[in-house]
C-alpha cells in the first residue's frame, strides 16, 4: 500500500466529506471563477495539509472532530491554493503538478485575481463563523509566508547568508503552513489549550524537514518534474550550497560565488557545481540536520498515546525524508 493511502486510512471518511465541503467553500456567482476552481478541484495534489489538520485534530482528542475542523482543513488549503496561483504567476510557471498552471490558460489578470478571491474565501469562512482564533493562527502563517519569500530574494541578490537565515528563511516560507494546520487541528477542537503550540512545534519541525528534502532534490539523480540545478539557475541558497561555502578555501569561495552569480545559466558549470558540493560533503550535512527536525518532530508524538492517528502522523514524518519527488 503507498505510504499516502495508509496515512490517509484513520481519515477516510472526513477527507471524503472535505472534498465536499471544500469544492463549496469555493462557490461564486461568477461563472468564469467557478470553471476555473473546478479546474482547481480536479487537479488537487495530495492534500496533505487537510490530512495534518485531521490527524492532529483526532490524535489529540481521542478521535473527534467538529465543524470547525473542517473549516480549518477548508481555510488553510483555500489559502494554500492561492499562494500556488500566486506562485506561478511569480515565476512565470507554465506548469503545475503536470497540468497546465492557471496564467498559462488565462493569463496573469485572472490568475492574480482567482487567488485574491481564494485568499478572501479562506479569511471570511473564519470570520462569518466567529472563529477568530483559527483566523489569527492562518493571519501569522500568511504574513510570514510573504515575508520568507521577500527575505530570499533580498539575500539571493548578495549571496551573504548564514545557516540561522537560512533556516528562518525556510521556517517562514515553508514550515510556517504546515505548522499552522497542525496548530489549527489542535485548536478546532480544543480552543486555547498548550496542545495548539506543541502541534505547531511539530508542524514546524516537519516543514523544515520537508524544504531541506527539497534541497536535496537539486542534487539527486532521481526525475522528480523539476531538473536539477534549478535551485542554482534561480539563485537560491539552499543547505547543501551554504555549508560548501562555509567549508571551502577562499579561492573555492570565490569560484562558487562567481558561478552562482554570473554562470547559473551554463549548465556545464552548474553541473560542476553539484559535483563540488557533493565532494564537498554538503549533502551529507544536509541529510543529518533534515534526520535531526525528523527525529525532534517524532519524539514530541511520544507524548501522546498508540492511536491510528499517531501512527498515521508518524508515518507522514518519515513519508517527508523518504519521499521520491
Amino acid at each position: 500500500m503507498k505510504p499516502v493511502v495508509r496515512i490517509k486510512q484513520p481519515i477516510y471518511t472526513e477527507m471524503e466529506l472535505f472534498e465536499k465541503k471544500f469544492h463549496e467553500s469555493m462557490s461564486s456567482k461568477v461563472s468564469l471563477l467557478n470553471r476555473i476552481t473546478y479546474y482547481i478541484v480536479n487537479r488537487k495534489g495530495k492534500q496533505m495539509r487537510p490530512m495534518f489538520v485531521f490527524l492532529v485534530a483526532k490524535m489529540v482528542s481521542d478521535g473527534k472532530v467538529n465543524e470547525r475542523t473542517y473549516r480549518g482543513a477548508s481555510v488553510i488549503e483555500l489559502i494554500h491554493t492561492a499562494t500556488l496561483v500566486h506562485d506561478d504567476v511569480v515565476d512565470d510557471s507554465n506548469r503545475r503538478r503536470g497540468f497546465f498552471s492557471l496564467n498559462a490558460l488565462w493569463k496573469n489578470k485572472i490568475a492574480v485575481l482567482v487567488g485574491d478571491y481564494l485568499l478572501s474565501k479562506g479569511l471570511l469562512l473564519s470570520i462569518d463563523n466567529d472563529d477568530f482564533d483559527l483566523l489569527k493562527i492562518i493571519s501569522v502563517a500568511v504574513r510570514e509566508m510573504s515575508e520568507g519569500e521577500l527575505l530570499q530574494i533580498e539575500k539571493a541578490r548578495r549571496l551573504d547568508i548564514t545557516e540561522e537565515v537560512y533556516y528562518e528563511i525556510i521556517r517562514q516560507k515553508t514550515a510556517t503552513l504546515i505548522a499552522a494546520c497542525c496548530a489549527l487541528g489542535a485548536c478546532s477542537v480544543k480552543p486555547g489549550s498548550e496542545e495548539i503550540e506543541k502541534m505547531r512545534k511539530f508542524g514546524e519541525l516537519i516543514g523544515m524537514a520537508f524544504q531541506i528534502k527539497d534541497d536535496l532534490f537539486d542534487y539527486g539523480e532521481e526525475r522528480i518534474g523539476k531538473p536539477t540545478g534549478i535551485d542554482i539557475k534561480e539563485q537560491k541558497m539552499t543547505l547543501p550550497l551554504i555549508y560548501t561555502l562555509n567549508n571551502c578555501s577562499d579561492r573555492e569561495k570565490r569560484w562558487l560565488i562567481n558561478s552562482v552569480k554570473n554562470h547559473n545559466k551554463n549548465a556545464r558549470r552548474v553541473k560542476e557545481v553539484i559535483t563540488f558540493v557533493k565532494e564537498s560533503g554538503g549533502l551529507e550535512y544536509a541529510e543529518h540536520k533534515m534526520k535531526a527536525f525528523q527525529q525532534e518532530a517524532l519524539q514530541l508524538l511520544t507524548d501522546y498515546p498508540q492511536s491510528d492517528y499517531r501512527e498515521a502522523l508518524e508515518l507522514m514524518v518519515n513519508y517527508v525524508i523518504d519521499r521520491k519527488k
